[in-house]
């Protein structure tokens, strides 16, 4: 059994629709399909939830018939049989109408978790509909049917896969089961969504429920590039990576995939594949646990961070201090990114800087604090044991004309990290690639 995840671009419209469809009827044995929201449905039904937030409920309203209609029209485009659209028509009816129906409720969190929801809802069933009306065997199974959290937000393992092992069974005819990504049931039974990663993170979980031969992402890019393709030309992507190479580079700022979505994949030893809908038969990125040595395999990067040094107030290093930092960062719930110390300092980064400015009052009774803003992670990604040789000077010498703010080292087997001018960003980048590909 394989897991095959389509995101909002690759549901995005009624021709992506139907090629997403004539796909999934081509793969060989059981796949469990995982549907995002079709692209743009997730931001509208938002600002519906803020317009009911902010009081303004003409607008919310306003909205939601706008978004209906849209929804109409892709009907109209997507069937070519009445009974198909009758049946996709009905649902769009009765979902509308629950969203009127929280529109005119008063404003809580759990409208926005419901609203938000019905973005899966449709897409998974307007794919049923029609692969129901190109008489295609499938059968949809509700998320919310298995897909739970625990009291801390985090998927309640245990039972997704009791509750799994009882549906399943039930469709062993069954070659195409379709399902929705992001959204879920939290502890008191209301309908959550998983929040990071959303629904890579439901492919993975699934993925890693069912011990999975394989957990395919399929987005608008094959596979993860050795650099960001949107300021370097000729990137390519990576055939192969470690899952905690794809970690590293999915939270230094390669936005194909979530950081912690594949977790429980990598946890039950469940290969990911990453693809492109648009070009399918191409290879694509394949991580597992698998790392190629003596190899670099990619470069992303960070923007938006923020660097602070704090100077102790003396001349060495007080027991303590840095405990003492890190607790002005936890008591603001803000994680750093990198850090580097010295035997009078010590700087770090963030990419948060929500309450900085309440972080700086309190950095500012254990030293001198000094702020530099606007900065960019570069981090490039391989194997980097510190056994190897060479790696990190061909990175350092790639960048011997860009000034370098801190350099993060020896913390992860995987990553070396370089903190720069977002001015420097591209020249890095491109820097980079012409001098480790």
């Amino acid at each position: 059994m394989k897991i095959q995840k389509f995101g909002g671009t690759s549901v995005g419209s009624p021709q992506r629709i139907k090629d997403v469809a004539t796909l999934i009827t081509s793969f060989p044995g059981k796949n469990i399909i995982v549907l995002s929201a079709m692209s743009g449905t997730t931001n509208s039904l938002l600002d519906i939830t803020y317009s009911i937030k902010d009081g303004d409920l003409n607008q919310a309203k306003k909205l939601t018939d706008s978004l209906s209609k849209k929804y109409e029209e892709v009907i109209d485009d997507l069937y070519s049989t009445s009974v198909a659209a009758d049946k996709a028509l009905k649902l769009i009816e009765e979902v509308f109408e629950d969203i009127r129906n929280w529109i005119n409720k008063k404003y809580s969190i759990r409208t926005e978790k419901e609203i938000v929801s019905k973005g899966e809802i449709i897409s998974t069933h307007l794919m049923q509909f029609y692969l129901e009306e190109q008489g295609k065997k499938s059968v949809l199974i509700p998320a919310l049917d298995f897909i739970f959290t625990d009291n801390n937000g985090e998927p309640a393992y245990t039972s997704i896969k009791n509750r799994l092992n009882e549906i399943l069974p039930q469709y062993q005819d069954y070659n195409i089961i379709i399902t929705q990504g992001f959204i879920c049931r939290n502890p008191e039974g209301k309908v959550d969504n998983l929040l990071r990663g959303g629904s890579d993170f439901t492919a993975s979980i699934i993925g890693a429920m069912v011990n999975a031969e394989e957990v395919d992402i399929w987005t608008d890019i094959d596979g993860m590039h050795n650099n960001d393709p949107r300021f370097v030309d000729d990137t390519s992507p990576v055939h192969n990576l470690h899952f905690e190479e794809a970690a590293e580079l999915a939270y230094f700022g390669a936005k194909i995939l979530h950081p912690t979505c594949i977790l429980p994949a990598k946890l039950n030893n469940v290969p990911v594949r990453l693809l492109n809908t648009m070009k399918p038969e191409a290879e694509g990125t394949l991580i597992n646990n698998e790392l190629e040595h003596g190899s670099i395999k990619a470069v992303a990067a960070k923007d938006n961070i923020t660097a602070i040094k704090i100077k102790s107030s003396r001349m060495l290093l007080a027991y303590g201090f840095l405990k003492k930092v890190f607790e002005v960062f936890e008591k603001f719930r803000t994680p750093i990114d990198m850090i580097a110390t010295s035997e009078v300092g010590v700087s770090l980064t963030i990419d948060d800087s929500t309450h900085l400015e309440e972080i700086i009052h309190d950095l500012k009774e254990l030293g001198t604090v000094t702020i530099d803003r606007d900065m960019v992670i570069i981090c490039v990604v391989g194997d980097l044991e510190w056994q190897n040789k060479g790696f990190e000077a061909r990175a350092l010498d790639a960048l011997r004309n860009i000034p370098v703010r801190m350099i993060s080292y020896g913390g992860s087997n995987y990553n070396i990290s370089f903190l720069i001018d977002k001015k420097n960003k591209t020249k890095a980048l491109r820097l980079l690639s012409y001098h480790l590909f």
